[in-house]
């Protein structure tokens, strides 16, 4: 889905902005941007895809994402007398290294952000009080407004239960010019992964043929577009084997291999273990 701050003006390079903001059940983009985002979830549950990791949100759901992650929360469920809403904070990208930021004590709160880089999902009973004063923040100005700011990097801080979403890449830095035509490949691939990836489709979304796509995306990205494809898999598959008791099997056809042995294969390639033995940590 798209979200109507994409488009948010942040008023100064080392400032920040928080809003409470409906989500449109009618609209679905996966986008991108330079900012840091914190986006609290306060109604409605869907499909939230941040990378190469899809997963579903509910209300609570806290997530810390650096800039240029590819992202899109897609709202599925919504109550009858409630709107899906969340409350978000942009942080411009040159926080880390203004001097906001630029003093010892500080030195936990800039090391979170560089790991937001792969996206962060906190979770845990100490999200209420990190929620509790975002929610705050949306009526507050100036020095009350960069206090409680402050205050939300100790709580997070204070959160030992995060799981890192996306599986981590370094990107070239000519993708921020291509950004929204990798975006579109991507959104392909996350609509699509699980019923079957057409290279020619793919090439189709960008108006290319597919080998001057692959090439072009190997160039903006640093991988193939298949070894992209395995890695999306991968995520979801990791997803299932952690959070449900589906069959091993089962896990692989609806990741969108049709082979078992090539699952197993790739899974431990990506992810250094074998389903099994990578649902065993989480028994």
């Amino acid at each position: 889905m798209e979200f109507v701050y994409e488009k948010i003006f942040v008023p100064h390079k080392h400032s920040f902005i928080t809003r409470r903001l409906k989500m449109d059940p009618n609209s679905e983009k996966i986008h991108s941007h330079n900012n840091f985002e914190l986006n609290l979830i306060t109604s409605g549950s869907g499909r939230r895809i941040v990378g190469n990791n899809i997963s579903s949100y509910t209300p609570g759901d806290l997530v810390l994402l650096g800039p240029n992650i590819s992202h899109c929360w897609e709202v599925l469920e919504t109550s009858n007398d409630e709107e899906p809403e969340c409350v978000v904070t942009h942080f411009y990208e040159n926080l880390i290294s203004s001097d906001f930021l630029n003093v010892p004590e500080l030195e936990h709160v800039v090391e979170l952000l560089k790991e937001a880089h792969s996206g962060i999902l906190f979770k845990g009973p100490k999200i209420e009080r990190v929620a509790q004063t975002l929610s705050r923040m949306v009526e507050m100005k100036g020095l009350e407004r960069y206090i409680n700011l402050l205050k939300v990097f100790s709580l997070l801080l204070k959160i030992e239960e995060r799981e890192y979403l996306a599986l981590p890449s370094e990107l070239p830095l000519s993708y921020d010019k291509d950004r929204d035509q990798i975006d579109k490949i991507y959104e392909y691939v996350f609509q699509n992964v699980q019923e079957g990836i057409n290279l020619t489709e793919a090439a189709k979304v960008v108006y290319m043929e597919p080998s001057s796509f692959c090439r072009y995306f190997k160039k903006k990205t640093g991988q193939t577009f298949m070894e992209y494809v395995k890695t999306v898999r991968v995520g979801i598959a990791a997803k299932l084997l952690a959070e449900t008791d589906k069959r091993i099997t089962q896990i692989c056809y609806e990741c969108g291999y049709n082979n078992l042995a090539n699952f197993n294969h790739y899974f431990k390639v990506i992810m250094g273990k074998t389903p099994s033995e990578y649902r065993k940590d989480f028994l």
